[in-house]
């Protein structure tokens, strides 16, 4: 089952041994119809199990803002981006008459926060009809307008809502700070250094990523961004991310959530990647989920 390894700059509490490896894979064996694969990251080794027939990747839904804040992070590591800095500084060229004013005041971390002002999710590409943006929106093919084109009735940094806008607005960050799309400067930058074997990026009408969702990706390679932020930044003894830019996801909840030392992300219809420092365990799964096994999974791996 042993398909990767790597070295994690781990606490000292952590044991070097695989102790919940063979547990979880059981128990996702026997208890998580419709999972197609688990992988788990345990004293620097990955181990794989295929429970349903499946393509190697398949779509990580909103796992893949978990990507989006690492290549945020790889950005602010650079000297390239502050979250603090306003959004309509960054896209001067890009404002038009008539936005919401309240945009004025929307830094980068309110809107990785889902909390720049909106009180509905928009721009959600796996719910919504591309079809229809033009009479819904006012256009198909420009979406960064789209998210600009938001009333924000809400104060910027006092209300969450969710929305796949957000992380295409970072895409779009990205791919500005960057000088090339997210997809790119990921593959250079975190891709190919946790050797991920294959992966692809949905894209808007204009070719930019879209940051929030459409990330097709194997499971295991999934785990690897869990084993990063597990390592603290580190993964295979090589440094890919600052260890304060991990502990501000954690600490601010960038997509990364939870509490005494446990953090997920889920996305749609059953995926997922589980961070455990207690355990020194990284999870990930994948599959489509329509009689519970994630919340199943999630609940057995906190009570390990």
């Amino acid at each position: 089952m042993k398909a990767d390894a790597g070295e994690t700059s781990a606490p000292e509490k952590r044991k070097c041994t695989m102790n919940y490896t063979e547990k979880i894979l059981a128990f996702a064996k026997e208890n998580a119809p419709g999972l197609y694969a688990i992988s788990v990251y345990e004293a620097g080794e990955i181990a794989s199990l295929q429970v349903s027939p499946a393509n190697k990747t398949n779509n990580c839904y909103s796992v893949a803002k978990l990507f989006t804040v690492t290549a945020l992070g790889l950005l602010w590591d650079e000297g390239l981006l502050s979250t603090e800095e306003k959004v309509v500084d960054i896209f001067k060229d890009e404002t038009f008459p008539g936005m919401d004013e309240k945009w004025a005041d929307v830094t980068v971390d309110m809107v990785m926060r889902h909390s720049f002002g909106i009180d509905r999710g928009y721009l959600d590409i796996d719910a919504e009809d591309v079809n229809d943006f033009e009479a819904k929106y006012g256009s198909r093919t420009d979406f960064l307008r789209i998210v600009f084109s938001a009333r924000l009735p809400r104060t910027p940094g006092k209300h969450w809502c969710y929305s796949d806008a957000a992380y295409y607005l970072l895409s779009r960050i990205v791919a500005k700070k960057a000088g090339e799309d997210l997809y790119e400067y990921l593959r250079q930058r975190l891709f190919n250094p946790l050797g991920v074997e294959e992966a692809a990026w949905t894209k808007c009408p204009l070719g930019y990523s879209m940051g929030a969702t459409g990330l097709y990706i194997r499971t295991a390679d999934i785990a690897k961004l869990g084993a990063l932020y597990l390592g603290r930044g580190a993964f295979a003894g090589k440094r890919i991310l600052s260890e304060k830019w991990c502990e501000l996801v954690l600490e601010r909840g960038y997509e990364l959530r939870g509490e005494k030392g446990a953090w997920q992300k889920g996305g749609m219809f059953g995926q997922n990647v589980y961070v455990d420092d207690n355990r020194g365990i990284a999870v990930a799964w994948q599959g489509y989920d329509t009689t519970g096994y994630s919340g199943r999974l999630g609940e057995f791996l906190k009570n390990l």
